[in-house]
């Protein structure tokens, strides 16, 4: 096969990487919150009723910022019922599950704190209204006025909760999302929504559900464009709503190459209706695999729509095909760094998470890795990089054949100290790849060269081989004059110094 070349040019600082776009989200769906991180009957839980092994694995990678409660949960959630020490379990509408009421606010900033990570509340757009909406910053954010924080206080959270990140609504343009609205009709609630929650707090930051769609943006930032910092998409690529028929390594490799699509087309909204660098986009919610929960919208017996949902938790659904497809949507974050300020991998635990846990312990899915290595290993600042003469590999599309590229990449820089780290991507299921990586300053010295490959395109962890796929250091790389020469592992997410 033949040489790849990859360019990078340390002097030509680009962007700067921010780490909110290792965000994460959870949901009140299925056992990610209940039997995951919140499980107070847990002999591995701690005071508060926290996993702690989740807690440990969760904090290696960072979190800077958690989403919650939802999700489609959201659009029919009344957060009063989640506060104070009498709660009520509801009947939750979304997913036609009961929910104790047991994790709620408090509980979740308990958990951001333990995390040191920001809280970011998805607020109630379909069944709540705006007075509801102001109501929850109330308590979460005033000192002592008004009975919302005197309800705070009286819980015993003297401090203000001081949640910086809100959003209004969640997937409110979709019809089956409970309180579905018209393009009209969401530009005029958020606006009204949005000025009473700035009432309450004017330096909290807003985000309004959204989609790259025109007409949608159109109304939207016509009504509340100037009360809002953020636009929250979402995107999951292998779709499995009703069915769990997961696409293959081939196929999500092929998905890879239409991730920039949707940040396209809401850079280019922002840009036609005035907002482009004025208002940021955050992927509050994006997996490679669509969360699976068949029927429920019109079966009867919850063995038909509740029990399915267990097949999310299967640990071989969760390969290499996913590792890889991750660090293509962060190497996109880095490139697109003026726009997207957020991302939020869903969810974190449990169904397509990063972290499975089980009775005795937790299994480490691939992507987890690829958090822990971008996260931990990359540098603060974007620079410029192009791939030139990149080979290509045929896969089966809607169309015949299609050629995915060989080479991913992301390049980035360590204002600090001036080290440079590159993220490169080896899409290719079979084969090495064989990258010159030519700087232009002539570095041409490895300081180390992380890998993540896994014996197969398909290996996964679980609980009898937790380690089957995790990352090893490598050195297989001859310097030739300038630049250095690389061979690259096949289905393999790389972080390599310079």
């Amino acid at each position: 096969m033949k040489e790849i070349q990859l360019i990078i040019d340390p002097a030509r600082v680009i962007g700067r990487r921010d780490p909110r776009i290792y965000g994460h989200f959870i949901e009140h769906f299925h056992n990610q919150i209940y039997g995951g991180i919140f499980h107070p009957d847990s002999p591995l839980s701690d005071e508060n009723g926290f996993r702690k092994d989740v807690l440990e694995a969760w904090k290696r990678i960072k979190p800077p910022v958690i989403r919650w409660p939802g999700g489609c949960f959201v659009s029919a959630y009344h957060w009063k019922d989640g506060v104070g020490p009498e709660r009520q379990p509801h009947f939750d509408k979304a997913w036609r599950v009961e929910d104790s009421n047991a994790f709620g606010t408090d509980e979740f900033i308990a958990l951001c704190r333990k995390l040191e990570s920001e809280p970011y509340i998805c607020t109630n757009a379909g069944t709540g209204t705006s007075e509801e909406m102001s109501d929850w910053v109330e308590y979460c954010n005033l000192r002592k006025e008004g009975k919302w924080a005197k309800l705070r206080i009286s819980g015993g959270h003297e401090e203000p909760h001081r949640v910086r990140y809100w959003s209004i609504g969640n997937e409110n343009y979709l019809p089956g999302e409970m309180g579905a609205k018209t393009a009209e009709e969401w530009g005029r609630f958020v606006k009204e929504s949005a000025k009473m929650m700035k009432r309450v707090d004017p330096s909290i930051e807003l985000f309004a559900a959204s989609v790259a769609d025109l007409n949608w943006n159109v109304h939207l930032l016509k009504e509340a464009g100037p009360y809002l910092n953020w636009l929250s998409i979402h995107g999951y690529w292998d779709p499995h709503w009703q069915n769990n028929n997961l696409s293959d390594y081939e196929a999500c490799m092929l998905y890879t190459t239409r991730i920039e699509e949707q940040i396209e087309k809401t850079r280019h909204i922002l840009g036609v209706t005035g907002y482009l660098g004025k208002i940021r986009v955050a992927f509050d919610e994006w997996n490679l695999r669509g969360w699976h929960h068949p029927n429920v919208d019109h079966a009867v017996d919850p063995a038909d729509y509740v029990d399915p949902r267990n097949l999310n938790d299967l640990d071989e659904s969760y390969t290499m095909a996913d590792a890889l497809f991750s660090a293509c949507f962060l190497n996109l974050c880095l490139k697109h760094s003026d726009l997207i300020g957020m991302a939020n991998y869903a969810p974190s635990i449990n169904t397509r998470g990063l972290i499975r846990t089980h009775e005795d312990g937790i299994v480490l899915r691939p992507t987890y890795h690829v958090f822990d290595m971008y996260r931990n290993g990359l540098g603060d600042q974007v620079i410029d990089h192009w791939i030139r003469d990149d080979a290509v590999f045929e896969v089966a599309s809607e169309s015949g054949k299609t050629g995915v590229p060989l080479l991913d990449a992301a390049a980035t820089r360590v204002e600090a100290t001036g080290e440079v780290v590159i993220s490169l991507v080896n899409r290719h299921p079979d084969n090495t790849a064989a990258v010159r990586l030519v700087s232009r300053d002539g570095r041409r010295s490895v300081n180390r060269w992380t890998a993540l490959a896994g014996g197969s395109k398909d290996a996964f962890n679980d609980r009898d081989h937790p380690d089957r796929v995790k990352p090893v250091s490598l050195a297989d790389y001859t310097v030739d004059g300038d630049t250095v020469l690389l061979q690259l592992p096949p289905h393999s997410v790389n972080i390599l110094s310079l």
